[in-house]
């Protein structure tokens, strides 16, 4: 698992290189191509040729669509943010687990679980700083991808879990590959042209760029695959709430790759507020596991 964590953090850290070449919408195409290839071809070769259809097409296409919006924001915040920052913000979404299995749900989330979920928010508030000069509106794209993220793991836990890995993989990355390329067709006209010449990656439609930038996304999309496998296995071999704190660990990576590539060396505060994070959702996964072993119900799988 912490393998698949230093892959996943390494590989943010390349697109975050590339993201001054390239557009939001460029890269989704790209990457998603590139995922739909690899998903092709290992079809092909480790399942025959089987094709997966899925059993509750609105279920996948709702998953898509939650998970996807998470990815756009993480990604979107990728040239104006520091990847701890990013990592930070992302690691939110066990708090609004929580929150959302409680308010939408109707699980019972008890006090201890609502103070984890102050704390790991209070966490966050110390990472964005609101009051200050250091607070961005950009900063709040990685807690909006926590959010979606949530929303998606809630979705699968409920609606999805009949359903193959590789039909939802095959969901997720059709989806981006249309949401890319309508963002290519839309903005290719340049009908923003002041938001265009201020956030070029968000407002425009495609770079020309070289073998290196190609290179780099099939990299990163090979990388993704495998950390995910990583990942699967992980929590085939071990339970959910143990392996929760090594879950953690991608924020360390995140933090390393910063400081190595753009020496982004976050404040004592920032530090604080990861620790925050860092603690509160490990409590809460904690807790998750002891309800699932109370109640004899499975804990939920790792949807990364």
């Amino acid at each position: 698992m912490v393998g698949s964590l230093f892959m996943l953090a390494f590989q943010d850290s390349l697109v975050k290189l590339v993201s001054t070449e390239i557009t939001l919408w460029q890269f989704q195409v790209m990457r998603a191509s590139f995922n739909i290839s690899m998903l092709l071809v290992l079809t092909r070769l480790v399942w025959g040729g089987r094709i997966f259809w899925p059993k509750r097409p609105w279920a996948v296409l709702l998953r898509s669509l939650f998970l996807g919006s998470g990815m756009m924001l993480f990604f979107g915040g990728m040239p104006f943010l520091s990847l701890a920052s990013l990592a930070a913000g992302l690691y939110v979404f066990p708090l609004f687990v929580a929150l959302l299995s409680g308010v939408v749900l109707g699980e019972r989330v008890g006090p201890r679980r609502i103070m984890a979920i102050i704390c790991g928010f209070s966490g966050t508030l110390l990472m964005l700083k609101p009051g200050t000069d250091a607070f961005t509106l950009v900063g709040l794209m990685p807690i909006g991808a926590a959010f979606c993220y949530a929303s998606s793991i809630l979705t699968t836990r409920k609606m999805c879990r009949g359903e193959s890995p590789v039909t939802l993989t095959y969901g997720l990355a059709v989806l981006l590959l249309v949401v890319g390329s309508s963002g290519v067709g839309v903005f290719s006209g340049n009908p923003f042209p002041d938001l265009a010449t201020s956030w070029p990656y968000l407002f425009t439609s495609w770079n020309s760029v070289g073998p290196r930038v190609y290179g780099i996304i099939a990299f990163c999309s090979l990388m993704n695959i495998f950390a995910n496998i990583g990942l699967s296995k992980a929590y085939q071999s071990a339970e959910s709430a143990w392996l929760a704190p090594f879950d953690y660990s991608y924020l360390i990576f995140a933090t390393f790759w910063g400081v190595v590539m753009w020496d982004d060396v976050p404040d004592v505060l920032s530090f604080l507020g990861m620790a925050l994070i860092a603690g509160a959702g490990i409590f809460v996964a904690w807790r998750e596991r002891q309800d699932a072993r109370n109640t004899d119900i499975p804990a939920k799988p790792d949807l990364r």
